[in-house]
């Protein structure tokens, strides 16, 4: 198969109802974190079940160059820092935002970093002054100019208290993972609790490093003065379980998502409950059913910190609701730029006004095919579930966005019975013979 190509353009006619079974990858959001975990050890990390997505090919470019050798170990990945340079190259770190994972393990292992200010999804405000403020009462000395960060630690990292005024997720693993090796306690106070903050975690333990409260709001770690080597499984993706989940209640049909991890989404899951969606949960599967052209219930909902309902599936959700009857409201209280979907699904025929963090879904909305552009990853999922739902046929360009955080979604999708093709940007444009 050959691999997508940057420019290519999905198109999505709507109108059929999706069934059949749809395995859940590894998390993208766990896995970059993971490896990043990597450069903390001279020994060999494998990590298995990483998403195969083209964020975690980033990050292993990043990493190739940083000096560790990347390969393969049977049907998982082999990370081998035995030397590590402290310099992230310009060119991948601004491809990504979840770069800056690397700057805690680099300051605690090669004593210095340099690191370029991340690019990724232009979705507000995410700022990383948290994850600076406690770098550097560890010890680490921080220069920030307009491009990058520059950081070193010439007496090395000592445990410190390090209070987070918002739960940040990155913020919260970068503190992490330099704690590790520092000497002494660090205590975390307002940690992150999201299922990919506990995963980076569980590696940790598994390479040597004592780390209690992971999953709560407390996170404690005790500095050892090495890490070993060590093999670990990637947690199942619950944003792509989310995301599936809310294309079956939109589109309709009868889908079980192998391998979903309901007890991450307990908010997700009780939404669409409430809109009239049969959810069944069992050992390692979600079922989600709704019979075609039966009424969805408009449900509000508002973004919060793990255990609630995450901000990444905020536009998948959104996109449900633009066919609820009734008035919905959607308050997006973690970004301040997350609606970027709303133009261009109101360019489908949704009817939506949008107000501060608050988006008003007037619905249900009979949505059209028109030509449209992805801005970002959770943004791009949320247009394919409209076109799901739309008459006609979705042409969705930019959809390189959808690669950086979906493994083969076209593939998938059509393999639950969605008309769906994906055909090169060039290709598209030649007329036919």
């Amino acid at each position: 198969m050959s691999a997508p190509r940057p420019d290519d353009i999905l198109y999505v006619t709507g109108g059929r109802p999706l069934r059949g079974r749809v395995r859940i990858g590894g998390s993208k959001n766990a896995s970059l974190p993971l490896m990043a975990a990597s450069l903390l050890t001279a020994e060999p990390i494998v990590l298995r079940n990483v998403a195969r997505v083209a964020d975690t090919e980033v990050m292993a470019q990043i990493l190739r160059e940083l000096g560790v050798v990347v390969g393969t170990s049977g049907d998982g990945l082999r990370l081998w820092a035995r030397e590590v340079a402290s310099e992230v190259p310009d060119h991948l770190a601004r491809r990504m935002r979840a770069s800056v994972v690397l700057l805690g393990p680099l300051i605690t292992r090669a004593g210095a970093a340099r690191l370029p200010k991340p690019g990724g999804d232009k979705i507000g405000a995410r700022r990383v002054e948290q994850h600076l403020r406690g770098l550097r009462a560890m010890g680490a000395e921080i220069t920030e100019t307009a491009t990058e960060f520059v950081a070193r630690a010439p007496h090395g990292l000592r445990g410190a208290r390090v209070v987070l005024d918002l739960p940040t997720v990155t913020g919260t693993e970068n503190i992490v993972m330099a704690a590790a090796l520092a000497q002494g306690r660090t205590e975390i106070t307002n940690a992150a609790r999201e299922p990919h903050v506990q995963d980076l975690c569980r590696l940790l333990v598994a390479m040597g490093a004592r780390i209690r409260g992971a999953g709560t709001d407390e996170i404690v770690v005790e500095g050892v003065p090495r890490l070993q080597g060590a093999e670990h499984r990637v947690i199942p993706d619950y944003l792509e379980a989310g995301t599936y989940a809310i294309a079956v209640a939109a589109a309709g049909g009868d889908v079980i998502l192998e391998e979903g991890p309901a007890a991450d989404l307990p908010s997700v899951l009780l939404k669409l409950q409430e809109a009239g969606v049969s959810v069944e949960t069992g050992a390692g599967f979600i079922r989600v059913r709704r019979r075609p052209g039966s009424p969805l219930r408009a449900v509000d909902m508002c973004t919060y910190a793990h255990p609630g309902f995450p901000t990444d599936l905020q536009a998948q959700y959104l996109a449900l609701m633009t066919q609820a009857e009734g008035t919905t409201i959607i308050s997006e209280y973690l970004h301040d730029n997350r609606f970027q979907h709303v133009t261009e699904l109101m360019r489908m025929g949704a009817r939506i006004t949008v107000q501060g963090r608050d988006a008003f879904v007037r619905g249900p909305a009979r949505l059209h095919g028109v030509d449209v552009v992805v801005p970002d990853i959770r943004s791009g999922a949320a247009l394919v579930i409209a076109a799901l739902c739309a008459r006609g046929t979705t042409e969705i360009g930019e959809v390189w966005h959808i690669d950086r955080g979906y493994e083969d979604m076209t593939g998938k999708l059509r393999a639950l019975g969605a008309e769906v093709e994906r055909r090169s940007a060039i290709l598209a444009r030649e007329p036919s013979r």
